[in-house]
């Protein structure tokens, strides 16, 4: 064999396997790439199966797996952080069919014990802890409180007795006659019913308020018409706690309260509550989170004497202690400005729900308070309403009346309080039903001729939705 034929043999066998070699390549790197994309659909189908989808629809789980899931996430659980929570907010309907979906999925699985079904709250709107709502847990019906509480009201008489006599007197006689001049959705409930509690949550929730501002007198006192209710709060807290809902106290003015007796309360209130984590702090100038207390009817006691509990050189002051707060004051007339200047209060609020019934109350002077607010370095919390109507239980001061008019009256409320630009709106009230002033969800109902007033030709659930359209401006004015 010549050289140049080895040569050539070479060669071509040098070719071949290089062929050969070329094509083992391709072979490989087109399993690799199959391989590879056998991987990526395999994870993208975990992925979809293990989350919830994009749009925010849940996966769908076989009852078993639903179980499963609500377990995990039992009562018992911390509540998820933000960070793991979705930002997409839905309705009180939507809500509801949640719930009712969950509980279908109990319905299937009875094997399962029966816990605490997934937080429904985390579908509600995320809380506002700038919008604060007065509320009231001071009714009661037989099944939980062994008689009618407050739904019984008296009619109160007015002070000139010549009037007096031309009105009816008496009391209201419960369930179908209550101290109203609307009726809830919920009947004549009582303030100690669980399920009532938890409606309550959901219902402010819906309305994307934060704070719970809980009319509130010492242990063992009550307003005329109630029965103590202290004992309460610690419910409201843990219930307040699972719908990220804070709770703070709207201190009554019971029967010679002052400014030691106060010292007193404020004590018991944060030795008792103080350390909750549902229990409200406002974050003050120096970075300090304080508790934010209301003290209703502050006007009752002079400033000076005020000024002994809530400035640094009073006699038995609270000011760099423990029991250090927030103080905020009702702001009735114009001179109450002292409260803040000599009383040594933080801020003021104005409640009334009546456009024009006092000078706090009356929004065109809104931009004054603010000012004064501003000099003195305080806070202005005005208190926007849906309407007032107190005929049921004052049933000669129609005088004070003012029409919702189809939410209107709430809706300029509301503009009234946001030109002025506040830190904080206060909202009266959730369920303040014997002067109307509620936006818990009402139905209509007449019965022998009695006829109450309904939220028609809107939903009962009318006010929770406007008032969260208008919590939604003022949370777009504070970016």
């Amino acid at each position: 064999m010549s050289l140049q034929f080895s040569k050539q043999l070479v060669w071509k066998r040098v070719e071949e396997t290089s062929r050969s070699f070329d094509q083992g390549k391709r072979r490989v790197l087109f399993v690799a790439v199959l391989v590879l994309f056998l991987l990526g659909c395999l994870a993208t189908f975990t992925v979809i199966s293990s989350e919830e989808r994009r749009d925010g629809t849940p996966k769908v789980l076989n009852p078993q797996e639903r179980e499963e899931d609500l377990n995990l996430k039992g009562s018992d659980d911390e509540l998820p952080s933000e960070t793991n929570q979705t930002s997409q907010e839905v309705d009180h309907e939507e809500g509801n069919q949640e719930t009712m979906d969950i509980n279908h999925a109990k319905e299937e699985n009875p094997s399962t014990p029966n816990k605490e079904h997934v937080y429904e709250e985390d579908l509600f709107p995320e809380p506002n802890y700038n919008i604060h709502i007065f509320y009231y847990a001071w009714y009661g019906n037989p099944e939980h409180d062994g008689q009618y509480v407050h739904w019984n009201h008296r009619f109160l008489p007015h002070w000139n007795p010549d009037i007096a006599r031309r009105y009816k007197q008496g009391s209201h006689t419960p369930p179908d006659d209550i101290g109203s001049n609307f009726y809830p959705a919920l009947g004549p409930y009582s303030s100690k019913d669980p399920s009532v509690i938890t409606d309550h949550m959901r219902q402010m929730r819906t309305a994307g308020v934060g704070v719970v501002v809980l009319s509130w007198y010492p242990p063992g006192k009550a307003d005329n018409e109630g029965i103590p209710s202290d004992s309460l709060v610690p419910t409201l807290l843990n219930a307040a706690d699972k719908y990220k809902l804070k709770v703070t106290l709207h201190i009554e003015p019971y029967k010679d309260r002052n400014d030691k007796t106060l010292h007193d309360d404020v004590k018991y209130i944060i030795d008792t509550y103080g350390k909750h984590k549902a229990f409200y702090k406002y974050t003050v100038q120096d970075g300090r989170d304080l508790p934010m207390l209301y003290v209703y009817d502050s006007y009752h006691t002079p400033a000076e004497s005020w000024a002994q509990l809530l400035t640094p050189g009073g006699s038995h002051s609270v000011r760099n202690t423990e029991y250090d707060c927030t103080f905020i004051a009702l702001m009735v007339e114009m001179n109450h400005r002292k409260y803040i200047d000599t009383g040594g209060f933080d801020g003021f609020y104005t409640y009334f729900a009546t456009d024009r019934f006092t000078y706090g109350s009356t929004w065109r002077f809104w931009p004054q308070l603010r000012s004064v607010a501003e000099q003195t370095k305080s806070l202005f919390i005005p208190s926007v309403g849906a309407g007032y109507i107190d005929t049921g239980v004052r049933p000669w001061n129609s005088e004070n009346t003012r029409a919702r008019n189809n939410g209107n009256y709430y809706r300029n409320s509301w503009k009234a309080a946001l030109q002025t630009k506040p830190q904080i709106i206060s909202i009266t009230s959730f369920n303040e039903w014997h002067e109307g002033t509620q936006i818990e969800e009402a139905i209509p109902k007449s019965q022998d001729g009695l006829v109450y007033k309904d939220y028609k030709p809107n939903s009962p659930d009318f006010y929770l939705k406007l008032t969260k359209e208008y919590v939604d401006k003022f949370a777009a004015m504070h970016k």
